[in-house]
C-alpha cells in the first residue's frame, strides 16, 4: 500500500500530500489518495491482529509510509452487545454499543487528532489548533502536550464547563470566541492563511478525517470479520459519518471482509439539523441554520460534509433523522439505564434516533446494529439536571425503612 496524493473529491484533480485542504479549481473538499494494488489481504489481516491495541494496528489504511510514534494510543474502544436495550426498544435486532467514552480524553476525536498531530510532526509544524464545539478541543490539548507541541484551541465562549475545564488542564491556549461554532470555524479558516499553523480540522482536514476510517475497521474485527447490517451514527459537519463509510468501503474493496455497505443513519438535534433536513426534502444542500440545542457538539450550522452524509444514506438505503432536546434526554437515560454507559448529549441523539428507527419497525430480527456513542456524559453533566433524584433519609435502619417501605435486617 502507497499514500499517493490528494484528491478532490468533486473534480477529481490532484494535489501533492501537504497542508491543503480545497481544490485551487472548483473549492471542493480534498481527500487522501491511496494505492492499494499491492496489498494482499491475508497478509494485511495478519499485520492488523499482530499489531498494536491503538488505531496505529490499522497504519496500512492510514496516510503515513513510515510508523508513527503516539503517547497516548487510542482506540480499541469496547463494542458491547446490549440486549436489555433492544429488549427495552421491543427489536430483535442484536443492538451493539461502540463506546468511544474509553479514548483518552473520552471521545472519538482522540482517533482523529492522534492523526492530525502525526501528520502536523512530519510536516514541521510546531504548533497546532483546532475550532471545536469541545471534545475536539479535550484531544488536541491532551495530544499537543503528550507530543510536546504548542496548541491553540478555539470554541464557543458559552460551551459547557465541563469541556473547558477538561481543555485547560492541559497547559493550551484556549481561547473562546463570542460567537457559535460556525463563527469560530469561519475564524479559524482566516487565521489558517496567516499563520504558520497546523489547524487539525482546516488545514489537515483531508489527514484528520482518515481517523475515523478506524472506527469501521474495529467494528469489523470485534463483530468477528463481519460487516454489521445497519450503523447508526451522529452527523454534525457529516465527516465521522461518511468516513465510517468509506472505512468499510476500503476494507470490501481490498477483500479484508465479504458483503455489502451496512444502511447507514444519521442522528441530528432537532435545533440544529441542516442535514436532515436536506435529506428529508430529497437534497443534497444542506441550508445553513443556527444552532438551538443542548446537543452542542453536533451544533454546526453549515456541515462541510452535508451533502456527503445525505449522499451515503441514500445510497445505503438508510436515512437521517432529528430528535428534539427531550429526545436527547431520554436518549441519555435509557441508554445508561440499560447498558451502564453514561453518553454526552450527542449519544442521546443517536440513541433516540435508534428508538424512532426501532418505532417505527426499520430494525429486522437478527440484523446486527452498531450505535457509535462517541463522548463521555461527563462532559454535559448539565443535560439531565431536572431529573435528577435524591432521597434523603435518617442515619439508621427505620429511616430507609419508612422511605422505600422494606424490611431490613440488622
Amino acid at each position: 500500500m502507497s499514500v499517493n496524493n490528494l484528491r478532490c473529491k468533486e473534480c477529481s484533480a490532484e494535489f501533492e500530500l501537504d497542508a491543503h485542504y480545497y481544490c485551487d479549481r472548483c473549492f471542493g473538499p480534498l481527500e487522501v489518495r491511496y494505492d492499494f494494488s499491492g496489498l494482499d489481504p491475508e497478509s494485511a489481516r495478519r499485520r492488523i491482529q499482530a499489531g498494536p491495541d491503538s488505531i496505529w494496528r490499522y497504519s496500512d489504511f492510514l496516510p503515513f509510509g513510515q510508523p508513527v510514534r503516539d503517547a497516548l494510543q487510542p482506540g480499541l474502544s469496547p463494542l458491547v452487545r446490549a440486549d436489555r436495550l433492544a429488549e427495552r426498544l421491543g427489536t430483535g435486532a442484536e443492538i451493539f454499543i461502540k463506546n468511544e467514552a474509553a479514548n483518552p480524553t473520552h471521545s472519538f476525536k482522540d482517533r482523529v487528532v492522534a492523526v492530525a498531530l502525526a501528520k502536523a510532526q512530519e510536516l514541521g509544524y510546531t504548533t497546532v489548533a483546532c475550532a471545536s464545539t469541545g471534545n475536539l478541543a479535550n484531544a488536541v490539548a491532551a495530544h499537543a502536550a503528550a507530543a510536546g507541541l504548542e496548541s491553540y484551541v478555539f470554541v464557543p465562549s458559552n460551551l459547557e464547563e465541563q469541556k473547558l475545564l477538561a481543555t485547560d488542564i492541559y497547559g493550551t491556549h484556549l481561547v473562546g470566541v463570542k460567537g457559535n461554532y460556525d463563527d469560530v470555524n469561519r475564524l479559524c479558516t482566516q487565521l489558517a492563511d496567516e499563520k504558520p499553523w497546523a489547524f487539525v480540522n482546516v488545514n489537515l482536514r483531508p489527514y484528520y478525517s482518515e481517523g475515523s476510517k478506524t472506527l469501521a475497521f474495529e467494528a469489523v474485527e470485534q463483530l468477528g470479520w463481519n460487516l454489521p447490517d445497519r450503523v447508526v451514527a451522529p452527523v454534525a459537519s457529516g465527516s465521522l459519518f461518511t468516513k465510517i463509510a468509506r472505512g468499510f468501503e476500503e476494507w470490501i474493496e481490498v477483500g479484508l471482509v465479504d458483503g455489502a455497505l451496512p444502511a447507514f443513519h444519521g442522528a441530528q438535534a432537532a435545533g440544529c439539523s441542516p442535514v436532515a433536513t436536506a435529506f428529508a426534502e430529497g437534497s443534497r444542500v444542506c441550508r445553513p441554520q443556527k444552532p438551538d440545542t443542548i446537543a452542542k457538539s453536533l451544533a454546526i450550522g453549515d456541515p462541510a460534509d452535508g451533502p456527503y452524509a445525505v449522499a451515503r444514506a441514500t445510497e445505503t438505503g438508510g436515512s437521517i433523522d432529528a430528535v428534539d432536546d427531550e429526545e436527547i434526554r431520554a436518549g441519555i437515560r435509557l441508554l445508561a439505564e440499560t447498558t451502564g454507559i453514561f453518553t454526552e448529549t450527542a449519544g442521546g441523539v443517536t440513541v433516540g434516533v435508534l428508538r424512532k428507527l426501532a418505532e417505527r419497525g426499520e430494525l429486522r430480527d437478527g440484523e446486527k446494529v452498531v450505535v457509535y456513542i462517541t463522548g463521555e456524559g461527563l462532559k454535559t453533566l448539565d443535560a439531565n439536571r431536572d431529573s435528577f433524584s435524591l432521597t434523603e433519609i435518617a442515619p439508621d435502619p427505620a429511616g430507609f425503612e419508612a422511605a422505600f417501605g422494606q424490611e431490613v435486617h440488622v
